[in-house]
């Protein structure tokens, strides 16, 4: 008797090592159809539109300058304000965004979850694709208040380091889909972890050189380096100040601990999304 050969085979049982990502691949139009409707849905309703992406950070900063760079007056590396605050925001707000919109995947997407069979992956990838476009016009943002002070000849140092700014961005994203992934899996069960995110985003910020340079830190508070390397993302973000304006810590050892720490957890987000997605809808 002749087997029949079937495009896909639907199973439950599979090894805990199995990523799946084949099957992410054969659903790529859906996955282009999801970040089309992120983009929209933002969009939609609003009177300003994309300018909300440039309002944000600009308004951000100016806090930044009249609070950090004026009333509590940290040092930033000689790099001016507006070009040092917005250096750390950039790449900042792409991580948060990516983290806390992937880490509500399973509730904010149930109803669709329960009806269709799809590869679950999808929506939180469709998520850190779509935060692309944001990081995009706040990039171009940084770029113009850059530009202005190096035409107003103030020396920037700029370097090769540059060059690795799409390997920057790459690193954020994971990170975030990462932490975004074991988030959103573990609130299926524990919901208390959904109120804990945006407090949590917002304490991890202020443990990440955004605000401050790490030459404040090693300066004055030494003990506490540790804490501040152990964070995968002050490299990546010291390396894009550093590529842009020559100051900041650049090393090839925080760089390479943070993509390593970034494989490690991405790697695990995705084992732990794809065994909980299998039990979801009994759980939630």
């Amino acid at each position: 008797m002749q087997s029949k050969k079937w495009d896909f085979i639907i199973e439950n049982k599979t090894n805990l090592f199995s990523l799946n990502l084949n099957e992410v691949w054969r659903y790529r139009d859906l996955l282009f159809m999801y970040v089309k409707r992120d983009i929209v849905t933002f969009y939609k309703q609003t009177v300003l539109g994309p300018l909300w992406f440039v309002i944000q950070p600009v308004f951000t900063t100016i806090m930044f300058m009249f609070v950090f760079g004026g009333i509590a007056g940290i040092s930033t590396d000689g790099i001016p304000q507006a070009v040092f605050y917005l250096a750390g925001l950039v790449g900042w707000n792409y991580f948060s965004d990516c983290l806390t919109k992937c880490s509500d995947t399973f509730n904010a997407n149930q109803q669709i979850f329960g009806k269709v069979y799809f590869p679950r992956l999808v929506v939180p990838i469709s998520i850190t694709i779509s935060n692309l476009i944001k990081l995009a016009i706040q990039f171009a943002l940084f770029l113009v208040v850059y530009l202005y002070y190096f035409f107003s000849n103030y020396n920037f140092h700029v370097n090769a380091t540059i060059f690795m700014f799409p390997v920057l961005i790459i690193l954020l994203g994971c990170l975030g889909l990462g932490f975004g992934l074991i988030i959103s899996s573990l609130t299926t069960k524990y919901r208390d972890l959904r109120f804990l995110i945006t407090f949590g985003v917002q304490l991890w910020m202020y443990a990440t050189p955004v605000i401050y340079p790490l030459s404040v830190m090693k300066e004055h508070y030494a003990k506490y380096m540790w804490i501040i390397i152990a964070n995968p993302l002050t490299s990546i973000l010291e390396t894009f100040k550093y590529g842009f304006t020559g100051v900041g810590v650049f090393s090839w050892a925080y760089l390479g601990y943070s993509v390593a720490f970034t494989v490690i957890i991405l790697f695990l987000g995705i084992i732990v999304f794809n065994r909980v997605q299998k039990n979801f809808m009994d759980v939630i």
